[in-house]
């Protein structure tokens, strides 16, 4: 009996870990399919079936917050934060979430610092969601051309449609939400995944150009 468990746990670790790809794929596939509800029925699993995967999870946060579970939502984020000090996406969807369940006040009052996030146009995106910047800056910012290819340029500019979006729903602006997250899922690059979260969210929200 000894021997066979020798051989039986390494089995059980290892189809463990592949039940575990399994459900973040099938997540992941029901995500951008706009299955919001589905996905995070396979997600909401890994992270019971292995707690360990959950500091790391941010798309799950992404998909709590279109399901409306702003609270869960605000708890993924601050638990990622452990393990991403310095992402701005992370501090700017950890303020949708509070902004939805509490109040932008709120949101601002809690908001995340970050430093040291270089990649265009996050310093002005983070400004901007403190209160202390404007929409022209972030568009400004992502026209930044020096030394860049067309695709990393076009990946500028489809961030800061999307985060200029997200911040107006926020606010409760539902047209100028409208217009910024069909122009980033316009300009989303098929292989990136903050541009597929454009095209998701202008799929959930039912809107078309």
């Amino acid at each position: 009996m000894n021997r066979i468990l020798v051989y039986l746990v390494p089995f059980a670790v290892a189809l463990s870990a592949q039940e575990t790809k399994s459900r973040y794929a099938q997540g992941e596939e029901h995500f951008f399919a706009g299955r919001i509800r589905e996905s995070l029925v396979e997600w909401d699993a890994q992270v019971k079936e292995q707690p360990a995967s959950l500091a790391g999870h941010w798309q799950r946060g992404l998909a709590l917050y279109y399901a409306g579970r702003y609270h869960d939502g605000r708890a993924q984020f601050e638990v990622h934060q452990k393990v991403n000090r310095e992402d701005v996406e992370n501090a700017a969807w950890h303020f949708l979430c509070v902004a939805k369940s509490e109040s932008i006040a709120v949101a601002r009052k809690l908001f995340i610092p970050i430093t040291h996030d270089t990649r265009v146009p996050m310093k002005e995106i983070h400004a901007l969601y403190a209160g202390q910047g404007r929409t022209e800056d972030v568009l400004q910012a992502a026209e930044a051309k020096a030394g860049i290819s067309t695709a990393a340029l076009n990946r500028q500019r489809c961030y800061a449609q999307l985060y200029l979006g997200l911040y107006h729903e926020a606010l409760g602006d539902a047209f100028q939400a409208r217009v910024h997250l069909l122009k980033a899922a316009a300009l989303a690059p098929a292989a990136n995944y903050m541009g597929q979260v454009a095209v998701v969210h202008c799929q959930v929200r039912g809107w078309r150009e």
